[in-house]
């Protein structure tokens, strides 16, 4: 099975040591599960493995875009990560943790002066500095509240990670950062350095999503401190801080390669210290924003079968009572996902079928070429692997549904941390 969590009993499928369908039919239909004991095994993993290999400097960060509710900073906080925010509405839901915020990256590239102030008033420890119009607002409005605001600037690289279009970041031609190639990345350096309210606290760089080994930070790690090393020799600056970026991939198919996060991590930094060494460079404190691969396999989503449509010599549907509301990410960019009948486990699966929404959209797809038991009928649950990161995050109100609840595992315990949206909800803010 592709996710360590998930079991099979007597033809029931157990999600953290726990019956699947029970859980659906107790807290109802469709529903986010998250595994808060795989939660906390990714964090460790990662904290551990960037503690020894560069050393007590290093810090991973939480990339709260993956999903983000409370409950999440909260675990994050208690495994001693970072974080690294988006937006006001991340920060605030931080904030209301109590979560420490001088361990916060603000990262986007269109942050407004409504948006910074707000971060600096609520003690944001950096910003990730996307362009020269940032860094120059960040300046002012730090000055007009009297402090020296700590930024690192986000930097392109010129790397193509090979991944889904939609989530490579690292080209020249990215809507992210600053480039090296094109002598951008030096100006908004100089820039940084000669302002009265900015301290440089180090560069960042990110150049994509779902990476599977650690050829990527390889040749970005290497672009980055040439830069850094460059810079050191022009301006006599030396970056205290580099953010490498994303986390690793994460398996949403059998077919998808298994990947030890530890032992890249160690390949990485064994890496970066020879190319320290041989740049004669100290070795930054190094950052890592790892979101999907902390979330992403603690989630699944189960879903009620409503209608099965047959055409015969053309090819067959099974309606599901949720979909792109809850999980857009195959009408953005055709992600793979695992699809399984929760109490079928023990039948042979020969039946192909889209599985699909409830939407009034023909794009309301969830998986194509999904085989299931020729048995499915309607009232069968479904189990949808892998859903942790960027369905929650990501789900709407589209065709006026209302959100899913979450529904959080723990040593063999449930409990809801995210409540299930009523109608009255979707009404809330009408006028």
């Amino acid at each position: 099975m592709i996710c360590k969590n998930i079991t099979i009993q007597n033809g029931r499928l157990l999600f953290a040591g726990q019956n699947a369908a029970a859980l659906l039919r107790q807290y109802g239909s469709p529903l986010y599960l998250m595994d808060e004991d795989r939660i906390r095994e990714n964090c460790r993993t990662y904290y551990t493995a960037m503690k020894e290999a560069f050393g007590e400097a290093a810090l991973p960060l939480y990339a709260s875009k993956a999903a983000s509710f409370k409950e999440i900073y909260r675990i994050v906080n208690s495994e001693h990560l970072g974080i690294d925010v988006v937006s006001c509405g991340e920060i605030y839901t931080a904030v209301q943790t109590g979560f420490p915020m001088e361990k916060a990256y603000f990262h986007s590239n269109n942050k407004t002066d409504e948006d910074i102030a707000f971060a600096i008033e609520n003690g944001i420890g950096y910003f990730v500095a996307d362009n020269e119009e940032e860094v120059r607002a960040v300046n002012t409005i730090a000055g007009q509240k009297g402090i020296r605001q700590p930024i690192l600037l986000r930097l392109t690289p010129g790397i193509d990670t090979h991944t889904y279009e939609a989530i490579n970041t690292g080209k020249v031609d990215s809507k992210f950062g600053s480039a090296i190639e094109t002598g951008q990345a030096e100006a908004i350096t100089k820039l940084a350095l000669e302002l009265p309210h900015i301290e440089l606290a180090g560069f960042h760089c990110h150049v994509g999503s779902q990476v599977f080994d650690s050829d990527t930070f390889l040749r970005s790690a290497e672009i980055m401190l040439e830069f850094i090393a460059a810079i050191k020799a022009k301006y006599g600056y030396t970056a205290p801080q580099l953010d490498l970026g994303g986390g690793y991939g994460v398996r949403y198919l059998e077919s998808d390669p298994v990947i030890d996060i530890a032992e890249n991590i160690r390949e990485v930094a064994k890496f970066v210290k020879k190319k320290c060494a041989a740049l004669g460079l100290p070795l930054p404190a190094i950052r890592m924003e790892p979101g999907r691969s902390i979330v992403a396999d603690a989630g699944m989503t189960l879903y009620t079968v409503g209608t099965i449509k047959q055409i015969p010599g053309y090819k067959n549907y099974v309606s599901v009572d949720g979909g792109m509301g809850d999980n857009p990410r195959f009408a953005l960019y055709g992600a793979d996902y695992t699809i399984l009948a929760a109490e079928k486990m023990d039948e042979r699966c020969d039946f192909e079928c889209s599985v699909v929404g409830r939407c009034c959209e023909s794009g309301d797809i969830i998986q194509e070429n999904v085989k299931l038991p020729a048995s499915v009928k309607r009232g069968d649950i479904l189990a949808v692997l892998t859903t942790g990161a960027y369905n929650y995050s990501m789900a709407s109100n589209y065709n006026r549904i209302p959100r899913l609840p979450v529904v959080m595992l723990k040593e063999g315990t449930s409990r809801i941390v995210v409540k299930r949206e009523s109608l009255f909800d979707i009404v809330r803010n009408d006028l």
